[in-house]
């Protein structure tokens, strides 16, 4: 991560601003994810309104923008370990926190491959985004 103190003060308004659509993209691709799986993965449920759905994706975008960086780093080992197949399980082990941990009563997720599915939505409209996001910058 780069140390916004050591950075001129041109330099840092485009680090923000990167850093924030970056927390942007987390926060569609959590909102839009969740609303596929519960509307197309079976044993996904979700009882609320439009606006609870958002601050349930809002909080994974979050999430998955803050914790899943550093979770990733100490399970680097892991990660090598199963050529890169451990980070879909810290995937979902910050899903099942999402879903199951914050919001129990209103998005439900019952069973392994439920969960597996809905990371992995969330996981592709991430990776899409990264690519639109990357596309982008070359223009």
């Amino acid at each position: 991560m780069i140390l916004i103190g050591v950075l001129t003060s041109t330099q840092k308004p485009a680090i923000i601003a990167i850093m924030l659509g970056k927390l942007l993209f987390h926060i569609i691709s959590g909102i839009l994810g969740l609303y596929l799986a519960q509307r197309y993965v079976p044993n996904v449920e979700f009882h609320g309104t439009i606006k609870t759905l958002v601050i349930i994706g809002v909080v994974l975008g979050v999430v998955n923008f803050l914790i899943k960086p550093l979770l990733s780093t100490i399970a680097f080992p892991l990660k090598i370990l199963t050529l890169g197949l451990f980070s879909l399980v810290v995937n979902m082990v910050l899903v099942w926190v999402v879903a199951d941990i914050f919001f129990p009563s209103d998005f439900e997720i019952h069973g392994l491959i439920a969960l597996f599915w809905t990371t992995l939505i969330i996981w592709a409209l991430s990776f899409l985004f990264g690519l639109v996001e990357s596309y982008r910058k070359k223009d």
